[in-house]
């Protein structure tokens, strides 16, 4: 019978590798964690060759777990196992008395609960599926956007008298609250214990399932066991929930090893398994793989935004010139005219017009939310004021028009004539210049809106309210991590020639499938066109839910901010026309104040008491 061998336990995550080595008998033998920066199977490489040379070993079996650890089994020989069930194996040996356990990773988190009944024992295990707001990620991302050091963030201790609303329910709503908080001048360290406080109220709220955590409670993972107030969070938060569903307290641990449970309970899987099962000797097949991964990128990939050039020149001409021209009076001097206001205000931003008594576009403005949206509003009426000066205009107001979620407070602070809900802004605005329109899209920084029309009436509509479905504030943020602004993005796009396949949906999950494509050599340019390409399929298919456009119309309006991005523009267009090959698919002149031109001429119908469409 041959020698029993040590077994490696891997669990490679969505943005660090973790490994432990036991001995046949279940000592740990080696352990490291390190975050692989997009170099998920350079890490896993370099991993085994240390652990082969360290510990002197010719062979061993191999487990693994997480995102990306499939993919090294199947190249080696190995076996697979599913992270939860590797991560309840070590806690059931090395914590036996735990009642649950949340393990916080870079992209998901998991939650298990014990129930014991008597001698009886059942697990009940859940994992986020569709979102990723509670995660790792997201507090990456917000730190990396606020350039907040890490290491002051890691010290910052929780303290719930300084917490801020923040919504958890969304990794990119959440990043925008927070940014709009520290516009608003509220100090770093009450940003940061906002922000811990959402993360743990995500996950007890959606990943638990209505279950009530049991104590001693475990908690793992790396950003667990980093920062310092994520933790004081979850103390604060469990002993709340428990005193309120009369639960008896009991402990919160952090273990020592707290973040390598997964890796420990896929190596302790072994003992389920034949003993000279899934031996590894040779690493050849791993390196083969990393020096073909330029090949399998174009095999497994699409094509980019274009199939031709003539094609994206056509495109160019016809979409670049899309853009709507303001009425420019023909007198000088103060003159006095009529001007009808429109006011957007939005999560991100707040957005105003001004029209003439014709309903034409004069000024418009735009500003970025500081989380007040009386004192943002007050900032757009003097740009707008300061334009038509600039246009040698002196404004008579006849009358004044709210949309977005700020609408009711505005007019109560300011006066006017209406507050407009924003589907029917967006559509007012969108038939002002297509009166054919059937299908209004909007596409904001987090906001997605789809009007569906006849005869210029609203007859269905639908709006994300859980996701920010990847679309425009993410991919500002994506291409400002590769280095390029947003006003960049297009031309940028417009280069690949070759685009990944992303999975649409959850705007951190797509963080995932980034990490997975650079590992597999896949460029700047190639993601960004990717992203492009399935904002699409997340407008569509995950928030209209509905693959057959064509029974949403053959009249397609195209705005919001997103759509400023031709790039973006160029994967609505196509995406578009390949459901509905006769399509016409126009896009705003100014699409970004839509909703404001709506609201204004909302405003004016009520001045001359027009009825209603």
């Amino acid at each position: 019978m041959a020698a029993k061998v040590p077994v490696v336990g891997l669990d490679v995550g969505s943005t660090t590798v973790k490994a432990v080595v036991l001995s046949p008998e279940g000592r740990v033998l080696w352990r490291d964690y390190r975050r692989h920066r997009t170099r998920q199977v350079e890490t896993v490489l370099d991993f085994l060759k240390r652990i082969k040379e360290d510990l002197g070993l010719k062979r061993f079996r191999l487990f693994t777990a997480g995102s990306g650890g499939r993919r090294v089994a199947e190249l080696l020989g190995g076996k697979f196992v599913q992270e939860v069930v590797a991560l309840a194996a070590a806690v059931e040996r090395l914590h036996p008395q735990v009642g649950s356990v949340f393990e916080l990773g870079g992209q998901d988190a998991k939650f298990v609960l014990w129930i014991r009944e008597g001698q009886r024992v059942r697990r009940f295990s859940s994992m986020n599926d569709k979102c990723a707001g509670g995660t790792g990620a997201t507090i990456d991302r917000i730190l990396l956007k606020l350039k907040l050091d890490p290491e002051q963030a890691r010290r910052v201790r929780y303290d719930p008298s300084k917490v801020h609303p923040v919504a958890g329910k969304c990794g990119v709503f959440a990043e925008t609250d927070i940014n709009s908080l520290q516009k608003s001048g509220v100090p770093t360290d009450e940003l940061l214990i906002s922000l811990f406080d959402a993360v743990v109220v995500q996950n007890l709220t959606v990943l638990t399932r209505g279950y009530t955590p049991r104590p001693p409670v475990l908690l793992l993972g790396g950003p667990n066991a980093f920062f310092e107030g994520l933790r004081g969070a979850w103390e604060y938060r469990l002993r709340e929930l428990w005193k309120e569903r009369g639960v008896s307290e009991g402990p919160v641990l952090l273990p020592e090893n707290a973040l390598y449970f997964v890796a420990h309970g896929a190596a302790l899987l072994a003992a389920f398994e034949e003993e000279d099962a899934f031996v590894v000797e040779d690493f050849s097949p791993l390196e083969k793989f990393l020096k073909e991964r330029e090949l399998l990128k174009r095999l497994n990939g699409d094509r980019g935004l274009w199939k031709t050039e003539e094609e994206l020149r056509k495109f160019l001409r016809e979409y670049s010139s899309s853009g709507g021209k303001v009425f420019r009076p023909t007198f000088y001097g103060k003159e006095s005219v009529g001007v009808y206001l429109g006011v957007d205000g939005g999560s991100t931003s707040t957005k105003g017009v001004a029209l003439d008594g014709e309903g034409n576009l004069l000024a418009e403005a735009y500003k970025l939310s500081e989380g007040n949206p009386v004192e943002d509003a007050k900032e757009v009426f003097k740009r707008l004021e300061r334009k038509l000066s600039e246009l040698g205009l002196r404004p008579e107001v006849l009358g004044v028009g709210y949309t977005g979620y700020a609408k009711d407070l505005l007019l109560t602070a300011f006066g006017g004539e209406t507050a407009v809900v924003e589907t029917v802004a967006h559509a007012v605005g969108a038939l002002k210049f297509f009166p054919d329109a059937e299908v209004v899209c909007d596409v904001g920084g987090q906001d997605i809106k789809v009007v569906v029309l006849r005869n210029g009436k609203v007859k269905d509509f639908k709006l994300n309210t859980q996701c920010s479905a990847g679309n425009g504030y993410y991919l500002q943020a994506t291409a400002e991590r590769f280095g390029y602004s947003v006003e960049e993005y297009a031309e940028v796009a417009f280069r690949a020639r070759y685009a990944p396949r992303f999975n649409f949906g959850c705007a951190v999950f797509l963080e995932a499938d980034i990490v997975n494509f650079q590992q597999l050599g896949w460029t700047a340019e190639e993601i960004l066109a990717g992203l492009a390409k399935v904002l699409p399929l997340n407008v569509w298919l995950y928030v209209c839910q509905e693959p057959n456009l064509r029974r949403l119309g053959r009249v397609f309006v195209l705005q919001g901010g997103t759509h400023k991005n031709l790039a973006v523009v160029k994967a609505q267009v196509d995406f578009i026309k390949s459901k509905v090959p006769e399509a016409k698919v126009y896009l705003h002149p100014h699409g970004s104040v839509a909703g404001a031109i709506g609201a204004a001429l909302e405003a004016k119908r009520v001045v001359e008491k027009v009825p209603a469409r």
